[in-house]
């Protein structure tokens, strides 16, 4: 089973678009490192998350060391994301991630990586959530200031799931 290690970013706005409940019924398991747990989520939302499914993962003693390497390649991402990045490392691991340097990182030593957009793309094909209010929750997710989805691919999906493609 694939395991999706997340960082705080995909979580937000899969919130924002309240879509926590639909995704965590997809078939993969989501996780995050224990660090960002207790440093980004324990006290806002972590005991829903938890509740939901989702794994607190420990990085073994290689997997720190890899995290701490990861943090001296790119001083600019943070520490739990370089916690991330270590344990998407493992097999059948993947990275979730909306940072667009923790992205450039990860495709650069080969650990596959995704954002919220294809997290849409397992709704969409997993067909659990009708695709009108699919659409209404992407356009909700794309709409708050602090989102960092490009324009143009949201237009694509949101076309694609009302059907004006």
């Amino acid at each position: 089973m694939t395991i999706l290690v997340s960082d705080t970013s995909v979580l937000i706005d899969l919130e924002r678009g309240s879509l926590l409940e639909p995704v965590f019924g997809l078939s993969a398991t989501f996780g995050v490192p224990d660090l960002l747990y207790e440093r980004e989520l324990k006290d806002h939302g972590g005991p829903g998350l938890l509740a939901l499914g989702l794994k607190v993962l420990e990085l073994n003693g290689d997997e720190v060391l890899l995290s701490q390497h990861y943090r001296s390649l790119a001083k600019h991402i943070s520490l739990p994301d370089s916690f991330a990045l270590a344990l998407a490392t493992r097999s059948d691991h993947k990275l979730l991630t909306g940072d667009k340097a923790l992205r450039i990182l990860a495709e650069s030593k080969g650990v596959p990586c995704h954002g919220v957009l294809w997290v849409i793309d397992q709704l969409i094909e997993a067909k659990t959530v009708h695709k009108v209010i699919l659409a209404a929750k992407l356009e909700q997710i794309a709409s708050h200031p602090g989102c960092r989805l490009p324009r143009r691919e949201v237009k694509l999906r949101v076309d694609k799931l009302l059907g004006r493609n």
